[in-house]
């Protein structure tokens, strides 16, 4: 009997998500794991990412499959939580076989969230293990779980106008068995946009109150916004697409690069200077199934999974969230 589908990326078949968090300090990492391996690709087009492994998701490079997905707080620094997971995976016998052990294929991709909370206290070696130990291929905790504990959105006027962002999933059934799903952490320079109505639901608010949203793109012309500080390379989007579709490792790429789609449409602008926006996608399974359907209903589900993670994001850090208090 399938399970039930519970819009989130663990419907797709052999993906599980965990999450680890420091609540007090307001932060955090999440995995996606694929432990019997999956396809993987990557595309990277905000001005400031902070990644790892990415270059080997590439054609022409030899490694074809990668064991989990890390997206984490901590700025740069929350790289390291990557090493927790590479150690679970080792210890379980899970990634490339070398003879002496197992090296796991662990890309990774950070926010900085830095400004709120306890910027001494990063997600590390610990946190790692913590998410992969956590994780379940059932629901996905959203809003401030995981990476999207510290992050925020609308920053154009720093960090006392943003509101809360968040991490959020969906996941689409293209029938016969077929799954995309899309896991999100909303750290974003500009606002989130409901693409369904086209309205604005979070992001930039107005000064000097800050009592009202306000437009990102609309305050960039203004002699204010031209002369804000616009916080360079301190927000970022990042995510997973996932799907059962048997993709090869250049049509992963054109999936991870057609999801950028979706987070143009919920967020706007997107891919700025001061984002790191990047995007992987996994392969789990053998359907047959045209990219091109892939890569269109993967951007239709990391939309939907941006959307979910703001409105699941409570007020926390003196930025107010839309899942109140």
């Amino acid at each position: 009997m399938a399970k039930p589908l519970q819009n989130a990326i663990t419907d797709v078949p052999g993906i599980k998500v965990g999450h680890a968090q420091h609540e007090a300090a307001i932060t955090g990492c999440t995995v996606v794991l694929a432990e019997k391996g999956a396809v993987g690709g990557v595309d990277q087009r905000g001005g400031a990412p902070g990644t790892r492994e990415t270059d080997l998701l590439r054609p022409m490079h030899l490694v074809e499959k990668a064991h989990a997905v890390l997206l984490t707080g901590g700025s740069a620094f929350g790289l390291d939580a990557a090493s927790g997971v590479m150690a679970y995976l080792e210890e379980h016998k899970i990634g490339f076989n070398v003879g002496v052990t197992h090296v796991p294929i662990v890309p990774a991709a950070v926010i900085f969230d830095l400004l709120i909370g306890d910027p001494t206290i990063r997600p590390d070696a610990a946190m790692g293990r913590a998410a992969c130990e956590a994780a379940t291929n059932g629901p996905v905790a959203q809003g401030n779980a995981g990476a999207g504990m510290g992050a925020c959105v609308g920053s154009l006027f720093g960090p006392s106008f943003q509101m809360k962002g968040g991490l959020g999933t969906a996941s689409i059934d293209l029938g016969g068995g077929l799954i995309v799903g899309a896991l999100m952490v909303v750290n974003a320079f500009g606002d989130v946009v409901d693409p369904a109505t086209q309205k604005i639901i979070a992001g930039l608010r107005k000064p000097p109150q800050g009592k009202e949203i306000a437009d990102t793109l609309a305050a960039m012309k203004s002699m204010l916004g031209k002369a804000a500080t616009t916080f360079g390379g301190r927000s970022t989007v990042i995510g997973v697409v996932a799907t059962n579709a048997a993709l090869t490792k250049e049509q992963a790429n054109k999936v991870a690069q057609m999801a950028h789609d979706g987070l143009a449409r919920a967020i706007r602008p997107a891919h700025t200077m001061s984002d790191g926006d990047t995007l992987f996608a996994l392969s789990t399974g053998g359907k047959p199934a045209s990219v091109n359907l892939i890569g269109a209903y993967a951007a239709e589900a990391v939309a939907q999974a941006i959307v979910n993670g703001v409105r699941a994001a409570k007020s926390l850090g003196g930025r107010p969230g839309l899942a109140g208090e």
